[in-house]
């Protein structure tokens, strides 16, 4: 995002009431000096997990952290409510404040904090900070969005997924935090509810899966504390959605992995804790704040008339999952659940942006695992829900450049969208980035990946890069054009390597499908 306007009415910026939404916030103004509650004194090392940003808008930003002393035992704090104040300036030394004010950190959602700052100007840097207890929290930094009607600028997108605590380091992050993104989006996996391993490259908390609200926030709470994560975190807002394994593998609607040793009400039980650690973790709205096992993650954001985003939820509508060619070819089975697909469709057809980019955890295009005559797909991406992928690409087909942009199968495929992919000679309607994972299947054998992957190449015209470094992608959108790096890391059994540009990609707006440079 670039070109911010000038700065021309500060007063109105100090004034005007900030918009604090959901159960963990109030719109008290706070003031330097105000007393703080009466009470025994807060633990040391209340911003552990530090501080995050997410959904950025033309005027407003949700602004996020968790007070967490003991973070890997249930949060270590007091059984009562914390005021936590908060601050966003427009520079770093906080000697231009345009809105301060006070949160309330509630034990019933793990001490977390989100506020939902409005009246902010658009396509603007801030810096935040909290403080509670006498404590002061890391600063963070955000951006809003562009105006609603600008339609010129640009916007860097770093695209992510998959990060698997157990596999290696987190080491894409700092890279990314080189290259300076606007936005990170976060396509799922965030965590993973696999059992500790003694033989991992680093151990999960714990001594089994998550089941419990505490034992998914001592997990969230270990993954927050990567060094390369929560820097991040703080260097620019976040747009996140979950896939699987912030609950338990493969899991569809209510139905488990393994449903002959969960029943639905511990599933159900088990979904209403993941998503509210989910929740307790992440810089989104109050809008998402669960209900049960339930959880509102669909949403779209604009970024100008640059660009739209539809972040969608693939998994909480979905029927469970095709075991053959032919359960997957049912045209009954949805991954999006009507409601959902009506919302997407709406979004998409009645756009003004230029671009009109997808989030969606799993994979969309084809995968035939089949060498030769003959299709063999995997059941729990779109390739498992036929019909319904079928008909989203050819409404594709009028709909203004879209780009989907996936994670789940950590690996690098980037591919075109055909309309029909039983058809060689379809017509290409848009272009897919599935990002390889942060961490997760650590470092592969390349050698060996090549070997099995590249003789489906025939059988998959419309992949134009298959890679299994690990890494993520950075996307430079402009009016004419979205140039793509595949960016990756020499490994992830190390705290720190090296990093490089695997591949350069170019889709170009009118022209559908992706191109290597």
């Amino acid at each position: 995002m670039t070109g911010a306007a000038p700065h021309r009415d500060r007063r109105r910026f100090l004034t005007a009431g900030a918009a604090v939404l959901g159960a963990a916030a109030s719109a008290q103004l706070w003031l330097p000096g105000t007393a703080r509650a009466a009470g025994a004194p807060l633990p040391d090392g209340l911003f552990t997990l530090g501080v995050a940003s997410g959904d950025p808008l033309p005027d407003g930003v949700v602004l996020w952290t968790r007070l967490a002393p003991d973070p890997l035992n249930g949060g270590g704090m007091p059984d009562t409510t914390v005021p936590v104040e908060w601050e966003l300036a427009e520079d770093e030394r906080f000697r231009r404040t345009v809105r301060r004010g006070t949160a309330q950190a509630r034990p019933e959602l793990g001490h977390s904090v989100h506020v939902d700052v409005r009246w902010l100007r658009p396509d603007r840097r801030y810096w935040y900070r909290f403080r509670a207890g006498g404590q002061l929290s890391p600063t963070g930094r955000t951006r809003t969005a562009p105006h609603p009607r600008r339609r010129d600028g640009s916007l860097r997108v770093a695209l992510a997924s998959c990060q698997n605590w157990q596999h290696g380091y987190f080491t894409p992050y700092a890279d990314m935090l080189a290259q300076d993104p606007d936005v990170v989006l976060f396509v799922g996996d965030y965590i993973y509810e696999s059992t500790p391993s003694a033989t991992a490259v680093r151990r999960h908390e714990g001594a089994g899966e998550p089941y419990t609200l505490v034992e998914y926030r001592n997990r969230y709470a270990q993954y927050r504390t990567d060094p390369g994560l929560a820097a991040m975190h703080a260097h620019a807002p976040w747009v996140v959605t979950f896939d699987d394994h912030e609950v338990d593998n493969d899991f569809a609607g209510e139905i488990p992995q393994d449903p002959g040793k969960q029943s639905h009400d511990a599933f159900t039980a088990r979904l209403t804790a993941g998503y509210q650690a989910y929740y307790e973790h992440m810089p989104v709205r109050a809008t998402a704040v669960p209900d049960g096992p339930h959880i509102r993650m669909h949403r779209r954001l604009d970024f100008g008339r640059l660009a739209r985003l539809n972040v969608l939820d693939t998994r909480q509508f979905r029927d469970d999952q095709a075991t053959s060619q032919a359960g997957a070819e049912n045209p009954s089975l949805t991954m999006l659940g009507a409601a959902q697909k009506r919302w997407l469709l709406d979004g998409l057809h009645g756009s003004p942006a230029q671009w009109n980019l997808v989030a969606s955890q799993i994979m969309m295009a084809e995968t035939d695992l089949r060498p030769g005559k003959g299709k063999l797909w995997y059941y729990d991406a779109w390739d498992g829900y036929q019909a319904e992928r079928n008909a989203l690409l050819a409404e594709f087909a009028g709909v203004r450049n879209p780009v989907v942009l996936s994670g789940d199968r950590h690996l690098t495929m980037i591919s075109d969208l055909k309309k029909d992919f039983a058809d060689p000679a379809s017509a290409v309607v848009g272009a897919e980035f599935v990002g390889a994972s942060v961490s997760s299947g650590g470092d592969q054998d390349q050698a060996a990946f090549h070997a099995q992957w590249d003789p489906l190449r025939a059988d998959n015209p419309h992949w134009k890069v298959i890679d299994a470094h690990r890494g993520y992608h950075l996307f430079d959108i402009r009016r004419d054009r979205i140039d793509a790096r595949v960016r990756v890391v020499d490994t992830v059994l190390a705290p720190k390597s090296g990093a490089r540009t695997l591949a350069r990609l170019r889709v170009e707006a009118g022209e559908p499908g992706v191109r290597t440079v």
